[in-house]
């Protein structure tokens, strides 16, 4: 089985990606969609420059359209998805392998990734993601899955993700739940295969405006009946664990919900096409 890291990546990204590299392994090769933003001339690292690394590139903004671009890439028989500051070992990607060979019927497998400053919550038992762990939700950098599942069915949400207007985040979990209804089969696994290098003070940052409207949109598309009570109860955890002000918390997280309320097509164009 083989497997092969999606790496997004954008302009002067593409410099943090030799750092990723293990030594060529069999099985195991690596997909880097390169964005480009702007027309600055950067170069190829020559490190970059191996028969195991595919570079794609790709014009444009748009995490979730740089994740696309991956999927659609994709050659392996399983893939990861990834960030250039991710870091693995070779017994982490073993890992992944290990967990396909031994869940045939698994086509979306989820796991754990250790970083600076985390305190995410993870269940301590394999999961069916059919019914999602009160508390738990996904990060893309622990996403793997079979590429014949997937590929030219699944796709990450354009509308959602850093670089995309008006919602910043929400996008894995969007790609999950399409991933299941379309009777795909979703399963976490309490296995850590990463290392996240994000620094400690962007995970600690305070939310954004469009960070905000993505949990107003979620609720609008999975808890339409209990939306004003749990967005009352997100302000204020806001306020309480990201020192977010309650009614600037609040506002925000409602104008996500009229906006997933007045557009709901965007759900249908999960694609955009190229500019």
């Amino acid at each position: 089985m083989t497997l092969e890291i999606l790496i997004a990546t954008l302009d002067e990204g593409i410099e943090r990606v030799d750092a990723m590299l293990l030594p060529p392994c069999e099985d195991i090769g690596y997909l880097v969609s390169w964005q480009h933003s702007s027309n600055k001339d950067i170069e190829l690292p020559k490190n970059l420059k191996r028969d195991d690394v595919k570079i794609c590139d790709l014009d444009g903004r748009g995490l979730s359209r740089n994740r696309n671009n991956c999927i659609e890439h994709a050659s392996a028989d399983v893939c990861l998805i990834a960030d250039d500051d991710c870091r693995y070992t070779l017994e982490q990607l073993q890992s992944v392998i290990d967990t396909f060979e031994r869940n045939h019927d698994v086509d979306i497998a989820t796991f754990k990734y250790s970083g600076e400053g985390d305190n995410k919550y993870y269940p301590e038992q394999s999961t069916d993601l059919a019914s999602f762990p009160k508390g738990y939700y996904v990060s893309s950098i622990e996403v793997a899955f079979k590429r014949k599942s997937v590929q030219g069915k699944v796709w990450f949400n354009e509308n959602f993700g850093l670089g995309t207007e008006p919602f910043h985040c929400g996008e894995e979990n969007l790609f999950i739940q399409e991933a299941l209804a379309l009777g795909l089969k979703c399963r976490f696994f309490p296995i850590t295969i990463v290392h996240d290098q994000q620094p400690l003070e962007f995970l600690n940052r305070s939310m954004d405006t469009g960070t905000l409207m993505a949990h107003g949109a979620d609720l609008e598309i999975f808890h339409r009946s209990t939306k004003h009570v749990r967005a009352l109860l997100k302000a204020w955890r806001l306020k309480r664990n990201e020192k977010v002000p309650f009614f600037h918390g609040l506002r925000h997280i409602f104008k996500g919900i009229n906006y997933m309320k007045h557009h709901p097509e965007i759900l249908k164009n999960r694609r955009r096409m190229p500019q």
